[in-house]
């Protein structure tokens, strides 16, 4: 076992052979979009991107569903799925099976395996102090989101979050593998700032980050001036509020930004910052909305401040 549980690392690495290791993991959850389709597209992908947060290949997959038989039509079930075999499709990823009970309630997602050189694992360890932070995706699908369910969200708005969260991270992935990345993890419930303590926990460190850099969804500062803000985000503010340090000044809303919990976020990069800039250009060349978003530091140890 090359990676197990002791860093809350985004899946297991077992070594085969002295090139080659699996990578194994496994996700699933309510739906978080109305169409069945769309919510096949992105429960795929925020499942494949914890093999691609390991710097590791998707191979093949099994679909994980529970499903309230009798009470949901099962044209529901069937879009959820084709969304879901859609997605491993683009991924080239195999579909092998599977697994379905009977619930009260609508669940998906997949268990997924890949491979990876055991030399060449990203895990949440390894950032030094220096190196900045790149985010691969925008935050705030947790607060549009509960406006989607709220019927406040624009159409504009609802096409792009869905875009986003069905968006695989494979591209970013594969920009990230030309450079030295010294850590790398993905962004989903926890939120940024539980996903970025992680990081800080393992390589012993503390994050400080840019607060005017950090990207949002259109209508997100909006909706969460509403109070449209996610149950899961009040719980991971309350969670990490000893380690979350908001200078005097900062904007509320980028406090609820970071707490907010994501569905199929984007990748969080540790990288020198030498080649920072670099990595950012060469992400954005490909399409992928990389921002530089902080910097790690080596005082205070694992506390993140936005300033």
């Amino acid at each position: 076992m090359l990676v197990g549980f002791e860093r809350s690392d985004d899946a297991g690495v077992y070594r085969l052979t002295d090139d080659l290791a699996l990578v194994q993991t496994v996700d699933f959850f309510t739906p978080v979009v109305d169409d069945p389709y769309q919510f096949g597209l992105i429960a795929a992908a925020n499942a494949l991107s914890d093999v691609y947060a390991m710097g590791g290949r998707p191979l093949c997959a099994q679909n994980i569903v529970t499903f309230p038989a009798g009470k949901m039509p099962l044209a529901v079930l069937r879009d959820v799925l084709r969304g879901g075999l859609d997605k491993l499709r683009e991924a080239d990823v195999a579909l092998v099976g599977g697994h379905s009970v009977t619930d009260p309630e609508l669940k998906y997602g997949l268990a997924v395996t890949g491979t990876v050189h055991p030399d060449r694992i990203w895990t949440n360890e390894g950032a030094r102090a220096g190196d900045r932070l790149v985010l691969t995706k925008p935050l705030g699908t947790g607060i549009v989101n509960t406006a989607i369910k709220a019927g406040e969200a624009s159409a504009a708005t609802i096409d792009e979050v869905v875009a986003s969260m069905a968006r695989l991270n494979r591209e970013a992935a594969a920009v990230a593998a030309r450079f030295k990345v010294r850590a790398c993890t993905d962004v989903t419930g926890f939120g940024l700032v539980g996903h970025a303590d992680e990081m800080i926990r393992a390589s012993k460190l503390g994050l400080r980050f840019d607060a005017a850099s950090l990207p949002a969804f259109q209508e997100a500062r909006e909706h969460a001036a509403m109070g449209l803000l996610p149950g899961g985000l009040q719980r991971n503010r309350e969670h990490w509020k000893e380690k979350l340090l908001a200078a005097a000044g900062v904007d509320p809303f980028l406090s609820d930004l970071v707490c907010d919990p994501q569905t199929s976020g984007g990748l969080l990069i540790a990288i020198g910052a030498d080649e920072a800039d670099a990595l950012v250009a060469a992400m954005r060349g490909e399409g992928v909305p990389a921002v530089s978003i902080g910097e790690f530091v080596k005082d205070p140890k694992e506390r993140i401040e936005l300033r």
